[in-house]
């Protein structure tokens, strides 16, 4: 099975996306790592979406998406791979540790086993092995870490590129899967490492994006994605939800 590691990033994630390749390099050397490029706009969708199609044309048959903030585990790359395996038509998720500030060094990267604390909301399998994800549990996936087959990425048609700027098009993604009867699988071992970087809760500087994605979403779907940040929005008086939608204060 020939695979290869995605993901996409903008110049201000470069020194992360070098931390991410060394990871790489020294855990599973000769992967394939194919970067795609955020244009102007934004837009999360279609650069995933590209960066997908460079790497069927080379010949991929499993895409590894990873978030440019992580750094693969010693065994995420082998234990996607071994799941593939088994389990052809699934998609894959592996856990997530997000860790805290590195120290003047930077993140070792012989020590992040030791960091190992996966997010609590996802499930985290033992190493080697595997849980079939539920029916609700599509609303955990998380577009940081997954893998998929080429034709279960075919069959998806991608993400959707009437998504723009931050937020909502991975939970569209999993309801599209969701929708034509593929499987969540949740890897366990598959382990990958959130490089720290500064964030705002809820994030303002996005709301924009999340007010018109969330809208978005729900035209399609009839349910709100990302209501915490909506609420929490509100709290702070900048939008308010009347007669059926969430609107901008």
């Amino acid at each position: 099975m020939k695979y290869a590691v995605l993901t996409i990033a903008d110049d201000n994630r470069q020194a992360h996306v070098d931390r991410q390749l060394a990871g790489l390099n020294k855990w599973a050397p000769g992967t394939p790592h194919y970067r795609g490029h955020l244009g102007a706009d934004h837009n999360l969708s279609r650069a995933r979406n590209q960066v997908a199609q460079t790497a069927l044309d080379n010949g991929a048959e499993l895409l590894i998406f990873l978030d440019a903030d992580c750094i693969p585990g010693p065994s995420l790359v082998s234990h996607y791979v071994d799941a593939a395996h088994h389990w052809p038509g699934d998609v894959l998720c592996g856990p997530v540790t997000y860790l805290d500030a590195p120290g003047t060094s930077g993140y070792e990267l012989e020590e992040l086993e030791a960091l190992t604390n996966p997010h609590p909301a996802r499930p985290n399998p033992p190493a080697g092995q595997t849980r079939c994800g539920t029916d609700e549990e599509w609303n955990l996936f998380w577009s940081l870490s997954f893998a998929l087959s080429a034709q279960t990425w075919r069959d998806s048609g991608g993400f959707d590129e009437g998504y723009f700027g931050y937020g909502g098009e991975d939970t569209d993604f999993a309801y599209r899967l969701r929708a034509q009867g593929e499987t969540l699988r949740w890897v366990g071992g598959a382990h990958a490492y959130h490089q720290w970087h500064p964030v705002s809760s809820p994030p303002v500087e996005h709301l924009g994006d999340i007010l018109a994605n969330a809208t978005r979403f729900h035209s399609i779907w009839g349910t709100w994605p990302m209501e915490g940040w909506l609420t929490a929005f509100a709290e702070l008086g900048l939008v308010e939800y009347r007669d059926g939608a969430w609107v901008r204060l």
